[in-house]
């Protein structure tokens, strides 16, 4: 027999979240710690001229907005902890080997904010690029370890410099792999993603997760070489 407290909860349940209702998040500001370096500049310039409020942060407070007058598209530039103190969400696109020590050195103005980490731990030999393993499994779990009080997500690992920071491109029709703990956090990022024309945030699982995401950059080297491309993915079926 049914009970009626059963039946009840039943009927009241909630329907399934579409998992393509993102959020808006156009009033967000974007920071891009690393925004002098390729990626960080292509990304500043693609979510700039997309409309996104975005500010690029450099050690040096001129490099950094020189890089933004550049840019162009109401992208500001500042000192990294500046950068981090004015915006809401901060995406980090330092070398590998700077990771760590520029992460400790921001942990209280990244206090509360959610950290986007698209570093891609490399290392290059004669044979061409190979994934390094950090301790903690991943630059995205290293970027957790050491910013206990931020929420740490992973994307934008897969893009090609050259396509975003080429002005005569207008799409960039590639998925972008947004790995996280909290949905909320990962619906933000596919939403900025998705800002981009061509770009698509694609939940690709949780931070454990992300050290073959990481990886997988040294297969689009390899390939880029041999073809003369600049590659990206596409997930299909979803």
């Amino acid at each position: 027999m049914t009970s009626r407290s059963s039946s009840s909860d039943s009927a009241q349940k909630a329907p399934a979240k579409d998992p393509w209702d993102l959020p808006d998040v156009s009033g967000l500001v974007v920071g891009v710690i690393g925004g002098t370096g390729p990626q960080g500049k292509g990304l500043a310039y693609r979510l700039g001229r997309a409309g996104q409020k975005v500010i690029v942060g450099s050690r040096a407070a001129e490099r950094a907005r020189a890089a933004a007058e550049a840019l162009g598209n109401g992208v500001e530039g500042a000192d990294n902890a500046e950068c981090a103190r004015r915006s809401d969400v901060v995406i980090v696109a330092v070398p590998w080997e700077g990771h760590a020590d520029i992460l400790t050195s921001l942990r209280e103005e990244l206090s509360g904010k959610l950290v986007v980490d698209c570093v891609n731990p490399l290392g290059f030999d004669k044979k061409g690029a190979y994934a390094l393993k950090p301790e903690e499994g991943s630059a995205a779990e290293q970027a957790a370890a050491l910013l206990p009080d931020s929420r740490v997500a992973a994307a934008f690992h897969h893009l090609s410099a050259v396509l975003l920071e080429d002005p005569e491109i207008e799409r960039i029709d590639t998925d972008v792999m947004v790995l996280g703990e909290e949905r909320a956090d990962v619906e933000i990022v596919q939403a900025l993603a998705g800002r981009i024309p061509g770009m698509r945030g694609v939940f690709a699982g949780r931070l454990r997760n992300a050290h073959q995401v990481e990886s997988l950059v040294a297969n689009l080297i390899s390939v880029n070489r041999r073809y003369k491309a600049h590659a990206g993915l596409r997930v299909t079926d979803v």
